[in-house]
């Protein structure tokens, strides 16, 4: 009671609403309890299952992306290494043709270098 006495009359609302359902839950009926406590569970679990699905959409999104992105960042890495080792061999003069064959790069790539 003391804190009620602190506490602004503004702050009392909350409080007594909070109040009113308790009041509201214990005058029920036992049947009628058992249905509320019922509907409370179902409510919960409810919302425990949408978050549960949520997170997995989440990291399964996640994994996929990651999954996707590695793959391309590889597949670039490669890029790079082989325009390298081709501008390299094209500096030394080697023959287009055998670049593109060491490389895999195409022709077309090998004459901008």
């Amino acid at each position: 009671m003391e804190a009620l006495d602190r506490m602004t009359f503004k702050a009392y609302k909350p409080i007594f609403e909070k109040l009113e359902k308790i009041v509201d839950i214990s005058a029920l009926s036992k049947e009628d309890r058992l249905r509320y406590d019922r509907s409370i569970r179902n409510y919960r679990d409810t919302l425990a299952t949408l978050s549960f699905a949520e997170q997995k959409g989440l990291n399964r999104g996640l994994e996929k992306g990651l999954s996707k992105g590695r793959k391309e960042g590889l597949e670039r890495g490669e890029k790079r290494k082989q325009t390298e080792i081709a501008r390299n061999m094209k500096a030394e003069g080697f023959d287009t043709m055998v670049i593109v064959k060491v490389t895999s790069l195409s022709e077309k790539e090998v004459e901008k270098l």
